[in-house]
Parts: structure tokens; C-alpha cells; sequence
């Protein structure tokens, strides 16, 4: 089996663009696509950045035992689908999740093998700054986020490492170096 590496942290500290830059330099990696209820913010697309389901269609894939994890987040709900993770690492292709600290929890206990990886905003200020910064979110999204983002920081030391998003590179380079040594390990093993 490939490994599967949960990235993870408060909405808005840049998890997806950190991503986007892991992809592009370790591109043997593949990005799980998570389900969401929330509705498409403008340019996603359904299959690419989530697949958007209602909320009925998340609850049958509930209770039809379809997800690794599942979380609600902010009012709208979260999971990842087992086929998504089943297809890559079964073919030997190294996977990516972008999910909350929720979810992030919820696969520890599912598959312990997994590098947990928490990304840390440089301060509260800054992120608050981000969510707002996106213009997707109304004013009470931002709150919701905000007061969520409180509770999840208190985590960070519940995983294995801990990556710092003060600078986008900077960032970018130590969640290289960390793939990049847990995909080293897993091979001499």
C-alpha cells in the first residue's frame, strides 16, 4: 500500500495552495478529492475540487459505510470517499489529504500508518486576514471559521509535524522535505 499524508489546519491557512505547490515538486502525488455539501465556490468544478453532494446523497454514502472519515465543519459537512483513497493506494500511488483537524482525526484512527501533517497559521490576526481576504465567505462564515480555527489550533500537538505558513516557499519546501523522507522510509521498509 502507498502512503496516504493528511495535510490538515484551520480553513484558511493556505492548505490548498501548499498543496498545489507539494503536487507540482513530488508529482507522483495525487490529491484525494473530498465530498462536501457546501455549494461550489466560483471556478470549482465537481469531480476536480470536490464532489458536491446533498445533503441526502451524504447521508446514503453514510450509511452505506462509503467514507473514511466524515465531519461537519462550519454547518456544511465533509468526508472522504474509501474509493477515492482505495483506487491510488491499491495502484501504489502516494495520496494527499486536504481535510479539517475533524477529519484528520477520524483517519489517525482509521489508518494509523498515515503522516499527519498540521499547517499553522503565522498568527490569529493573519488568518483572519485570509478568510477574509478569499471574498467566498459571508461575515458569519468568517465567524464560524474563526471560533472553529480557535479549537483546532489547541491540537497542533497532536500531530506528527507541525509546518509553519508564514512564507509560501519556505512552507512549501518543508512539506517537500517531509514527503519526501516519509515516501523514502516507507520504501526501505
Amino acid at each position: 500500500m502507498a502512503r496516504v499524508f493528511v495535510i490538515t489546519g484551520p480553513s484558511g491557512v493556505g492548505k490548498g495552495t501548499l498543496i498545489r505547490g507539494l503536487v507540482a515538486r513530488v508529482p507522483e502525488l495525487e490529491l484525494s478529492v473530498s465530498a462536501t455539501t457546501r455549494p461550489p465556490r466560483p471556478g470549482e468544478r465537481d469531480g476536480v475540487d470536490y464532489h458536491f453532494l446533498t445533503d441526502e446523497e451524504f447521508e446514503r454514502r453514510i450509511r452505506a459505510g462509503e467514507f473514511v472519515e466524515h465531519a461537519d465543519y462550519s454547518g456544511r459537512r465533509y468526508g472522504t470517499l474509501r474509493s477515492e483513497l482505495e483506487q491510488r493506494t491499491s495502484a501504489g500511488v502516494p495520496v494527499v489529504l486536504e481535510i479539517e483537524v475533524q477529519g484528520a482525526r477520524l483517519v489517525r484512527a482509521a489508518l494509523p500508518d498515515a503522516v499527519q501533517i498540521f499547517i499553522m497559521p503565522p498568527s490569529r490576526e493573519a488568518l483572519r486576514e485570509r478568510l477574509v481576504g478569499r471574498g467566498t465567505d459571508s461575515e458569519d462564515d468568517i465567524a464560524r471559521r474563526l471560533a472553529v480555527a480557535e479549537r483546532e489550533l489547541m491540537a497542533q500537538d497532536e500531530f506528527a509535524y507541525k509546518v509553519l505558513n508564514d512564507r509560501q516557499t519556505e512552507a512549501v519546501d518543508e512539506l517537500e522535505s517531509i514527503v519526501r523522507r516519509e515516501l523514502t522510509h516507507s520504501l526501505s521498509r
